[in-house]
């Protein structure tokens, strides 16, 4: 599993014009997910997601966790995260997985985060979705569960 952290002042996903999710303080998390992954790769992103320490503390040094901060998370389902693009300039999709492989395991990573104790917004999974995000930094984490 594949996500992008991003800290946010606030974010929001709509579909057909209808905001569907919507957070202030927090982060927005892209996932992306493929074949090889499992439950293990889900409660590592978990982990890793709940105490990500990238909020600014007194001394304005990134300290501070999202479970410290009391922060939302937008989660959105995003499998051109798995995009191959050694091959020309059409990426390949071939190592994301099937939606009946990355949605239970998108719904575990959503639910692991709420058993936490954060509060988690989605989109819709495979949804035409519009992402918006006031990126507070800005700051960008990617993280693997594959690169431990």
């Amino acid at each position: 599993m594949r996500i992008v952290i991003q800290r946010a002042a606030q974010a929001s996903v709509s579909i057909h014009e209808e905001t569907v999710g919507q957070i202030e303080q927090g982060f927005l998390v892209l996932v992306g997910v493929e074949e090889a992954d499992g439950q293990e790769d889900v409660d590592y992103l978990v982990r890793k997601t709940a105490n990500m320490r990238i909020f600014e503390d007194e001394e304005g040094k990134m300290n501070i966790s999202l479970k410290d901060t009391g922060g939302e998370v937008l989660s959105i389902s995003q499998f051109t995260l798995h995009a191959n693009t050694k091959k020309g300039n059409r990426p390949s999709f071939i190592d994301a997985a099937k939606p009946d492989h990355s949605l239970p395991l998108y719904e575990a990573y959503n639910e692991g985060l709420r058993k936490e104790g954060l509060t988690v917004e989605t989109g819709e999974f495979g949804a035409d979705m519009q992402v918006s995000l006031v990126n507070d930094g800005p700051v960008t984490i990617i993280i693997d569960s594959k690169d431990k």
